[in-house]
């Protein structure tokens, strides 16, 4: 009896074994059958909830469309731009937005200015994500069923919440989180440096579009003040991102070196007999600032690399060491993907691109 027992344990025993392989096996061919998310959400810097493919293949930027591109430059997809330059970035001044990605040049422009675009040619397009700075311009993608994500950008350190939320829209998180890092680690370095510079040996630094006579772009205070200067323009300019100032101005400010927009500002101040009455002009202190994918005066993801050059250009003795050429290519090789020859370095830093 106790083997008749035991015999029957051992059936149920392996029955048992078997109906749970059995519903393991199904479980696997189940899980296999079942198709991978095709969409995925994520909130914008507008906080709006956009549904978006999981793979982005087709990127479009409108709006200010260079800065834009800088971040999509950063995280290596940049071939998946599907929208040339708009109209006022076709001249050789943002030459290095189609060497970064050359397959732009026969993109068509759907914008002019920097102004909404034409949403019909946005349209043929295809894009899987339209990125923006402008909610309203959002709204208009997201009505003509195009997929909007709004990028903002008001404070210096914003760059790092924006280029991780288009590092998460293409999926290059890990890529985004070495810039933040990387930008972290660019302003420790400069700041510790700084920090033992006393006041009194901090230049009176200007950046400014002589043409126009403004003091473009707010963030300009920060990477003049970050770099061991001290802007000049900060305490009058009360969040004006464009201040205008006279020749008066100017003088009273004094400043000792002077960051301007263009090379043929240079040019402007040398043959305006005014300005030679300003320290900087009478020392020979005034240089165009570098130009890559953007102006790295302004807002850009290339802002570290401004930083680097600001304090090398303000304190050259405190920072002798720091190789400039070799960051710019180390810069543009890991987050660009694009190998950059000396005379290609030589032309950004000479805010000077030639055709």
């Amino acid at each position: 009896m106790k083997k008749k027992q035991m015999g029957l344990s051992l059936v149920m025993m392996f029955l048992l074994i078997m109906s749970l392989m059995v519903i393991a096996g199904c479980g696997k061919e189940k899980a296999a059958d079942t198709p991978a998310d095709t969409t995925r959400t994520i909130t914008d810097m507008a906080g709006r909830q956009v549904t978006l493919p999981a793979e982005i293949n087709r990127i479009a930027a409108v709006g200010p469309v260079p800065v834009i591109n800088t971040f999509i430059f950063t995280v290596g997809e940049g071939d998946k731009i599907v929208n040339g330059l708009p109209g006022f970035a076709k001249s050789e001044r943002w030459k290095y937005q189609s060497v970064f990605a050359p397959h732009m040049a026969s993109m068509p422009t759907i914008q002019e200015s920097r102004t909404e675009p034409n949403i019909e040619e946005l349209v043929k397009l295809e894009p899987d994500v339209v990125f923006t700075m402008d909610e309203q311009m959002a709204a208009s993608v997201a009505n003509a069923n195009m997929n909007a994500v709004f990028l903002s950008w008001t404070e210096p350190e914003d760059v790092k919440q924006t280029i991780n939320l288009v590092g998460k829209v293409l999926n290059k998180e890990a890529l985004a989180n070495d810039y933040v890092k990387y930008f972290d680690v660019t302003i420790a370095t400069i700041g510790n440096k700084v920090s033992a510079i006393p006041e009194e040996k901090r230049p009176r630094v200007l950046y400014a579009n002589i043409e126009s006579m403004t003091a473009p772009h707010e963030i300009s205070d920060w990477w003049i003040e970050t770099a061991g200067g001290q802007s000049v323009a900060k305490a009058d300019r009360v969040g004006q991102q464009q201040l205008a100032f006279s020749m008066e101005h100017l003088l009273k400010w004094d400043p000792e070196i002077i960051i301007v927009s263009t090379p043929k500002d240079i040019k402007l101040i040398s043959e305006d007999a005014r300005f030679q009455k300003i320290t900087a002009v009478a020392n020979k202190q005034v240089y165009p600032t570098p130009m890559g994918a953007h102006v790295w005066a302004h807002r850009t993801a290339e802002q570290p690399l401004m930083l680097m050059w600001a304090a090398k250009t303000f304190h050259p003795e405190t920072f002798k060491d720091l190789d400039l050429e070799q960051e710019v290519i180390s810069y543009y090789q890991k987050f660009y993907n694009k190998t950059l020859n000396k005379e290609q370095v030589d032309e950004i830093l000479s805010g000077d691109p030639k055709v």
